[in-house]
């Protein structure tokens, strides 16, 4: 069989933005158009109401790690033909913001309000993918969106499922410990993190890692397990049936107490070098990861 045309469902932020930039550009011919969450669409009040919410449940605290994960990314991705220009990356994937690659790529975009909206089922149907695919993503598709393909979908989860299901899986990897850390390929369904498990691997990380660079490098270890299922799926026609799991409970944004605890065991979110990172990532130096 060919290989599947992939709809790419993306939130472009640190943690997967240099992972996804360099496998569009590896996929031109396998990408059927890249859907791009907007992350102030007005259901989540904004961004403003985004900031409140995780004021009211986890506290200042939490701020730094948003802002190097997606606000600092989201607020320089405007100036990075201007820093491109300046340390010579114009020409370079990886330090390309994903819109303006898949533009220099002729590949369609799509900015996403709803991913279960008449938009998407439009785009959908236009540009006919066999598959799915969402690497941090934040949105939940339905299963008439899901089924809407012929191959279903494919989400990367940077934890051990069914372990630490939900949207910051690293934040309570790293809270239990270093064996903690690893990467899931899984069928997507309707119900957050619960589709069978189709490839997982545990990962070692260094000791000093955050929260924030353990995700970064699990999406990059990600890709080199993204690239053998791709390379069976075309075999065979048909993406695995998986491992069922159990259900565990589901893991939120961390409250106040859970952000007390890391500090006060000296476990980090996010740390300078991350800063750095998040600076530099559209158009400026290589990454310190």
């Amino acid at each position: 069989m060919a290989r599947a045309r992939i709809a790419l469902f993306v939130l472009e932020a640190l943690p997967n933005a240099r992972t996804v930039r360099r496998f569009v550009a590896d996929h031109v011919a396998d990408i059927a158009f890249v859907g791009l969450s907007n992350p102030r669409r007005p259901s989540t009040g904004g961004f403003l109401g985004q900031v409140s919410r995780h004021l009211r449940h986890s506290g200042s605290g939490f701020m730094p790690y948003l802002t190097v994960n997606s606000g600092l990314p989201d607020l320089l991705r405007p100036l990075a033909p201007l820093t491109q220009d300046w340390v010579g990356t114009r020409d370079s994937p990886d330090a390309t913001p994903l819109k303006t690659l898949c533009e220099r790529l002729h590949v369609p975009t799509l900015k996403v309000d709803d991913v279960n909206g008449v938009e998407v089922a439009r785009t959908l149907s236009v540009h006919a993918p066999d598959l799915i695919l969402t690497y941090h993503f934040d949105q939940i598709l339905s299963a008439e969106t899901i089924a809407s393909v012929p191959l279903g979908g494919i989400n990367g989860h940077p934890g051990l499922l069914p372990r630490h299901r939900g949207p910051v899986p690293t934040i309570y990897a790293l809270s239990d410990g270093p064996d903690s850390f690893g990467m899931t390929l899984h069928r997507l369904g309707p119900r957050i993190d619960t589709g069978a498990i189709l490839v997982q691997e545990p990962v070692s990380l260094p000791a000093d890692v955050t929260a924030t660079r353990a995700s970064v490098l699990l999406y990059m270890h990600g890709r080199t397990m993204l690239e053998t299922l791709l390379d069976d799926i075309a075999r065979t026609g048909a993406v695995p049936e998986g491992r069922n799991a159990p259900v565990l409970p589901y893991c939120p944004f961390p409250d106040r107490r859970m952000l007390r605890d890391l500090r006060r065991r000296g476990l980090k979110l996010t740390d300078i070098r991350d800063l750095r990172d998040a600076m530099s990532l559209s158009g400026g130096r290589k990454a310190t990861v």
